[in-house]
């Protein structure tokens, strides 16, 4: 067994196809099928099954990909401290992602400053709603990731706070008001956001024993900036997920009592995280997100 038959198992399985693993390696797919063959004959078990063009893991599959991707991890971890003793000249950083918040508004300042210091620091940037972004944390595809604090599982790094608002289209009799409760916005068509922070506005609205008007859900804020736009419903966002320039046909008020929103860098374990993760927390520790909103 080498860590590249393990890498190679975990892109198959992550890309669910040996031909997209082998065009992300830039090897043949023959390559690909050698060494998942050599693997599943090594421990004797079968790790895919096979459909056409597409595969999925086996049970085995599934409970071996944990434990492949936490050999991989450690094994990056080794080769980045030997790189921290050269300076941290070389290795890779996996970053999760998620929304405007941490997408736009944080990401590119702290990789700026990250890079200025550690140029030859390759970073891989995956990006998807935040609860799929601790669930990467949990399978360990990526080293760190932007996280809606708190989170108890994790060592956390907290990093810039906003506050969730209601958003109503611009013409809404309840525009007019300087503040809203939650159970305002129970009586209209509601949008729930699923990219952001979508379990926070539903436990905010649960903890107030509230039910909304739930007709519409996103999978990105700006298909949600336009059902808002178009008068159809209204919702709950952070503010920091908004466009810094502002769309007159939808209007942004705060709640009352007001609810702030955390975001920071999540890590399984601080103790076991890559110098280039470390490096990173230590620039994103040092910027100031004042000026953010």
């Amino acid at each position: 067994m080498t860590l590249t038959q393990l890498e190679i198992f975990s892109l198959v399985a992550e890309l669910q196809g040996f031909t997209s693993a082998a065009h992300r390696l830039g090897i043949s797919q023959s390559a690909v099928s050698h060494a998942i063959k050599g693997l599943e004959q090594e421990l004797g078990v079968d790790l895919f099954r096979r459909h056409q063009s597409q595969v999925e893991l086996t049970d085995i599959g599934a409970q071996l990909l944990l434990r492949a991707r936490a050999m991989l991890g450690l094994a990056g971890t080794l080769q980045q401290e030997a790189a921290d003793a050269r300076g941290l000249k070389r290795g890779t950083l996996r970053i999760g992602s998620f929304g405007p918040t941490s997408s736009i508004r944080l990401l590119p300042r702290i990789l700026a400053r990250f890079h200025q210091d550690y140029p030859g620091i390759e970073v891989h940037i995956d990006e998807g709603p935040d609860r799929q972004v601790v669930q990467w944390l949990d399978e360990r595809r990526i080293d760190i990731g932007f996280v809606v604090l708190e989170q108890e599982r994790y060592d956390t790094f907290p990093l810039f706070t906003d506050e969730m608002v209601a958003l109503l289209p611009a013409n809404h009799t309840l525009a007019k008001r300087p503040a809203l409760a939650l159970k305002d916005l129970c009586a209209d068509p509601f949008i729930l956001t699923e990219a952001g922070s979508s379990e926070l506005v539903s436990r905010l609205f649960n903890t107030a024993r509230l039910t909304p008007n739930v007709r519409y859900r996103c999978a990105q804020l700006l298909s949600t900036l336009d059902v808002v736009s178009r008068g159809e419903a209204v919702t709950v966002v952070a503010q920091a997920s908004l466009p810094l320039t502002p769309d007159p046909r939808y209007v942004q008020r705060p709640l009352v009592p007001a609810v702030a929103r955390s975001i920071g860098l999540a890590v399984l374990d601080r103790r076991q995280s890559s110098p280039a993760a470390l490096a990173f927390i230590r620039a994103a520790q040092s910027l100031d997100y004042s000026s953010v909103i």
